[in-house]
């Protein structure tokens, strides 16, 4: 878990970093992410992508909707690799009223093999890099919106230290 953590906050600073240059916010703020134990066994690769996004929507203070689950282990390069569980997952998701899951495409045998009951009302999105969940999770983000989000918040902050 503490790996993929790691991971997916350098991806979530470096895709910022190259494609919202102007957007301050891993610069500045301390993130701490708390998975606790509960009952629920999580051994966290294929929270990957989750993680990223979470970021991802705090650096653009954008919500993620909450009809969208999303599972897949990431790598520094952004590639979305192949998990385990992913009936037991949509299962899950159903039973959370989500109707939009995305999966890595490496499973994607995995979702057609699935029971038609399961996958009935639900829509799956098989990605092979972050760019695909990107694309869904912020489909109106544009460079504009995000470069200068924090720079209000920031200049607060300098003037105050100064």
């Amino acid at each position: 878990m503490k790996e993929s953590t790691s991971i997916a906050y350098t991806y979530a600073k470096s895709l910022v970093a190259t494609r919202f240059p102007g957007n301050k916010f891993f610069e500045k703020a301390k993130v701490h992410l708390h998975c606790p134990a509960g009952a629920v066994p999580k051994d966290g690769p294929s929270a990957g992508i989750t993680m990223a996004t979470s970021l991802l929507s705090l650096a653009f203070n954008k919500p993620v909707s909450s009809n969208i689950a999303m599972t897949g282990e990431l790598t520094v390069t952004g590639k979305v690799l192949k998990i385990g569980g992913l009936k037991e997952k949509t299962i899950a998701a159903k039973r959370s009223k989500v109707n939009t899951i995305l999966f890595p495409k490496d499973n994607q045998a995995d979702w057609d093999e699935l029971p038609e009951y399961i996958k009935e009302d639900m829509t799956g999105i098989p990605c092979d890099t972050y760019q695909d969940v990107f694309k869904v999770i912020f489909p109106d983000v544009t460079e504009d919106q995000v470069n200068n989000l924090w720079s209000d918040v920031l200049k607060e902050e300098n003037e105050k230290s100064n």
